[in-house]
């Protein structure tokens, strides 16, 4: 748990009780004593000083966390289902670095199911339609899905067992405690072809159906025995599995003793196999279903278990923890967590002063029970790398940190320089995006409508000047990759959020039935679409090329590698079989703004006109069919994007300042302030405003907003 250094950088050592220990000293001096920053996105500065300076006197961190736990199921699907073994070794020294110890490892889970069909005498065909498509995996794992995406081939499954042994070993080395799987009672429909008298109990997310063994049905111990046997053999054990039945699904029933008997049946499940195990819980559900989880149903569920044999993940502290509206988890050990990204959304923000604050508080809180560490489950990998750095951070300190202080610090290390201009965008991005919990949807990457444009939950013109700062900076700071990174980061956020701007022109346009106004408000925005586009295009972390050819190389025939590839688009677009969890996964990536964006809001755009040409009322129904169709038929196209950046971030972030800046201007027309908003529903900290201070985000509202 302690790290500790001995006059580093001069041929003596440093120490500590792990390598994770290790890794996190070598980190605390490149950021603290070389000025260096190694992030995992969003660029890197690692001009070493010469000689390496020396650390006196010694200095010692001990962690006030037991457990720093990351990852989230989710994050398998958003961002990790085509890594190979270069990326996740890079992925893990970057865990090691940042001092995590408890990472979910779940990779592989397919030849577990696979080893248990073949002991259990299963046929191969209901494997295959058990078993979802790459993206779709972490989510059959949590049982909300069967075989979307499907069918995986052979070499899949074998080559991801082989991929998970390395990363398990990598993590061994390091002393880090893999958490892998646990038997759920989530089982293929096809189980009562062998076992026909087996209960099964049929259960709904969203537009999928799956199956939950019975607690009761003694083929449940069998089956749980058999898996933790197959995982076991194929990746050893470590004592701790996650497992998480009903994460965003309603139980079949209601009673205690059904509940319990559940939670009976997982941990017992896990116990007769490994008597040292630890079962580990999301809370997600308590969050996300608190009409169904009253306290005395949570009690009935987590109460067969031992205080010392389940850990409970309190995912999202930074916006609703819930270990307050649970009496800390009945007392149970648990983790202040935070999610920070959804879906792999690309946005600028986090909630920085309750991060740093709030674990704090929790930690001096006498009701907060067993608080045991502290954890990082976002959705995918974010691109945001200072959440990421203040977080884990946090596990090696005793106190808040002062912030301001802090950040100036970051950005003098990101960018190797101590710039004022940076400084100053530091501090407004700290005052405005850097205090958001959840992000904002920019208006051109949701789906074309006549409703009303999304609110921004800060002041967008203020944003807008940290952005100019940065632009300030750039002729002494241009060349720093991380400076870039943040540049176009930031006046992608910038002008993300004006476009609602010009999505109201068009609406404008339509309602005064004026034709010509409209076409120029349309080649408005699908020009200021390709403006944006041009700018991602210059940095690695915005492309959409890298996504579908790494999808892609895990094909050995060219189905398999344009099924790969449809799975990849899919779960970035339309994601299910309808419009549910349409744009859910959206991401602000050079090649999907040209190619899918801006040609919804093409269609839009005719449809529109259409409309003012015969002297019609807009025809929802036929736009949302042609939409719909455009989006299934993107799913299944095989057009190559670009891999490699192109063009230069400073020459870009210029030419969009020089186009669209000027509606920032303090005498100028703005594109997103001055227009009164009202909203039905707010998210803590973020009251019901108007959009030049702070307002809901649209994810939250449930009414309308008036313009």
């Amino acid at each position: 748990m302690c790290s500790r250094w001995r006059r580093a950088g001069t041929g003596s050592c440093c120490g500590g009780n792990s390598g994770v220990s290790l890794a996190s000293a070598l980190n605390w001096y490149l950021k603290y004593h070389c000025h260096a920053h190694y992030s995992l996105t969003g660029g890197r500065q690692l001009q070493l000083p010469d000689p390496l300076p020396k650390v006196e006197p010694k200095l010692r961190r001990v962690s006030s966390a037991r457990y720093r736990y990351f990852l989230n199921y989710c994050c398998f699907g958003y961002s990790l289902p085509w890594y190979d073994w270069s990326q996740w070794e890079r992925l893990i020294d970057w865990m090691a670095l940042n001092g995590v110890n408890l990472p979910l490892s779940v990779t592989g889970q397919e030849a577990v199911w696979q080893a248990v069909a073949r002991k259990m005498g299963w046929s191969e065909e209901g494997m295959r339609a058990f078993l979802a498509g790459p993206p779709y995996l972490p989510f059959g794992w949590m049982g909300c899905l069967d075989g979307h995406g499907g069918p995986l081939p052979a070499d899949w499954i074998e080559r991801h067992a082989t991929l998970s042994r390395q990363i398990l070993d990598r993590q061994r080395a390091f002393g880090m405690t893999p958490v892998l799987q646990g038997f759920t009672g989530h089982v293929p429909a096809t189980v009562t072809n062998q076992f026909p008298n087996a209960k099964l109990q049929t259960i709904t997310w969203l537009e999928w159906n799956t199956f939950v063994l019975d607690p009761l049905d003694p083929l449940f111990p069998r089956l749980a025995a058999t898996f933790l046997e197959e995982q076991s053999r194929l990746f050893g054990t470590d004592h701790f599995y996650a497992a998480d039945t009903f994460i965003e699904m309603i139980p079949p029933r209601g009673d205690t003793d059904y509940l319990a008997a559940i939670g009976r049946a997982i941990y017992d499940g896990l116990r007769h196999s490994d008597p040292q195990a630890v079962w580990v819980l999301q809370g997600w559900p308590f969050f996300h279903a608190r009409h169904f989880w009253t306290q005395p149903r949570i009690e009935a569920v987590l109460g067969p278990v031992p205080d010392d044999r389940i850990l409970l993940l309190d995912l999202y502290c930074e916006n609703t923890p819930v270990w307050s509206l649970t009496q800390a988890f009945c007392g149970k050990p648990w983790l202040w967590c935070a999610i920070q990204n959804f879906g792999g959304r690309v946005w600028l923000g986090g909630a920085l002063d309750r991060l740093n604050q709030d674990y704090w508080a929790a930690r001096r809180d006498p009701k907060a029970g067993r608080l045991s560490g502290l954890g990082f489950v976002n959705e995918a990998l974010d691109n945001n790398p200072v959440v990421f750095d203040l977080l884990f951070e946090l596990a090696w300190r005793s106190e808040p940190v002062p912030l301001e202080d802090w950040l100036a610090d970051f950005a003098r290390r990101a960018y190797g320089q101590d710039h004022p201009e940076a400084r100053r965008a530091w501090r407004i991005l700290h005052e405005t995006a850097f205090q958001a919990s959840f992000d904002n949807r920019a208006t051109f990457m949701g789906p074309p409508s006549l409703g009303a444009p999304p609110v921004t939950p800060y002041a967008n013109d203020r944003l807008a000047e940290a952005g100019r700062a940065l632009l300030a900076a750039a002729a002494d700071l241009g060349q720093v990759d991380a400076f870039r990174f943040d540049l176009v980061n930031v006046t992608r956020q910038v002008f993300g959020n004006a476009s609602a701007d010009l999505h109201r022109q068009v609406l404008d346009a339509y309602r005064g039935r004026d034709r010509t106004a409209l076409r120029q408000a349309a080649d408005q925005m699908l020009g200021f679409i390709r403006d944006l586009d041009a700018l991602l295009a210059t940095r690695p972390e915005f492309l959409l090329g890298p996504w579908l050819e790494d999808a892609r190389r895990w094909g050995v025939t060219d189905a398999e590698r344009d099924r790969y590839e449809w799975n990849a688009r899919r779960v970035l677009t339309l994601w299910g079989n309808g419009a549910i969890l349409r744009d859910y996964a959206a991401r602000q990536w050079s090649g999907l703004l040209t190619d899918f964006y801006l040609k919804r809001w093409e269609i839009f755009f005719q449809h529109l006109d259409q409309s003012l040409a015969s002297d019609q009322p807009f025809d929802e129904a036929a736009f949302g069919a042609a939409l719909f169709d455009f989006e299934q038929r993107w799913s299944e196209q095989h057009d190559r994007f670009p891999v490699q950046p192109k063009g230069d971030s400073v020459v870009e972030a210029r030419r969009l300042w020089a186009s669209y800046g000027r509606f920032f201007e303090p005498d100028a027309r703005s594109l997103t302030t001055g227009k009164p908003a009202t909203a039905s529903s707010a998210l803590p900290g973020h009251p019901r405003r108007s959009p030049t201070t702070a307002g809901p985000g649209p994810w939250m509202a449930t009414g309308p907003r008036t313009w």
